[in-house]
């Protein structure tokens, strides 16, 4: 009986994993429509191995709705043998940290995991904020930047609510190449 009120009292562990687009051309007719390079693809597909590799399977995936940001998520999924849809979220591709921290604080409770794919200078500030220091892979950003193709994989404490500035542990940090 003690086990039961044990389990009731564990918290579900909960992963957030900040992706930066893969490698995309230079030229396009606007911003928003710069497709990912075919280097870009493969190392999409390369990063999704490597999370599926390290158990990372989303229930939620948030992706700023410029070209390259969905074709990096198809990538993704595409490698780690994910059959989910993405929320494209239009302002993903204009916001700042914080507006990407209320977007994950909405997620509904009952979401594992969650993926949010975007751009620079956000992506590498909203990991910087996150992480609080102690985890395995907490320093990795600064040492080589948060370039294209690149996942941080955070432990989260509690709720989506909660979700705050030094509030997630760094778990791992990756540079998909091909």
């Amino acid at each position: 009986m003690t086990s039961l009120a044990y389990d009731a009292r564990v918290e579900k562990q909960r992963l957030l994993v900040v992706v930066r687009h893969a490698k995309a051309e230079q030229l396009a007719a606007s911003d928003l429509e710069r497709p990912l390079s075919s280097r870009g693809v493969d190392d999409g597909r390369a990063l999704g191995r490597w999370l599926a590799a390290e158990g990372v399977h989303p229930d939620v995936a948030y992706v700023s709705a410029a070209l390259r940001t969905r074709q990096t998520w198809a990538a993704l999924a595409e490698g780690a043998g994910w059959d989910l849809e993405a929320h494209v979220d239009g302002a993903l591709y204009g916001t700042d940290e914080r507006g990407v921290i209320e977007l994950v604080q909405a997620t509904p409770d009952d979401a594992a995991t969650v993926v949010v794919v975007g751009h620079n200078p956000t992506m590498a500030m909203l990991v910087q904020l996150l992480d609080d220091g102690e985890g395995e892979a907490s320093g990795a950003p600064e040492l080589g930047g948060f370039p294209t193709g690149t996942a941080a994989v955070f432990e989260v404490p509690g709720e989506w609510s909660g979700v705050d500035t030094m509030g997630c542990r760094l778990r791992a940090f990756h540079v998909g190449r091909a």
